[in-house]
């Protein structure tokens, strides 16, 4: 978790969010969250523009740790320790950050259509071939074997 934080620590928010994109560490996932949030937290709590923020400080200091045991040979145990860490970010504003050199676009997930409030699913709308009774056999990937005889 530190050597990521070190790669993000003075960098324009922007170039952070994109660095922690491209990472393929686990815990730039983390880390992405925490700074999204940052910039959040500065657009709607004190309506300012990112684009002028850079990540000034940046540290991880240890959590709590889970303690596990892991069954071996001849009835012994081996210790595990579930790490966890604090993180804490500040970002500093620049007025004269160079413009940025990426565009992050976020996606949003699309909800899933809702049901009524009877608890009723909405009915889909059937093909021609399913209200006939029809049934499609399968394509490329069919049952070889059965059980029964047809």
């Amino acid at each position: 978790m530190r050597s990521v934080a070190d790669l993000v620590r003075g960098l324009s928010v922007n170039e952070a969010e994109a660095q922690l994109m491209l990472l393929r560490n686990r815990a730039a996932v983390p880390l992405r969250k925490l700074l999204r949030s940052a910039i959040q937290n500065l657009q709607n709590n004190k309506k300012l523009d990112a684009a002028n923020f850079y990540v000034e400080a940046i540290t991880v200091d240890s959590g709590p740790m889970l303690k596990r045991f892991l069954p071996r040979a001849r009835g012994m145990a081996t210790p595990i320790q579930k790490k966890m860490s604090h993180v804490t970010i500040v970002l500093g504003e620049n007025q004269n950050l160079k413009p940025s050199r990426f565009k992050i676009k976020i996606q949003k997930k699309e909800k899933l259509p809702k049901k009524e409030a009877k608890g009723k699913p909405i009915k889909e709308k059937m093909s021609s071939d399913q209200k006939s009774g029809e049934r499609k056999k399968p394509g490329f990937f069919r049952k070889i074997f059965n059980r029964k005889a047809i």
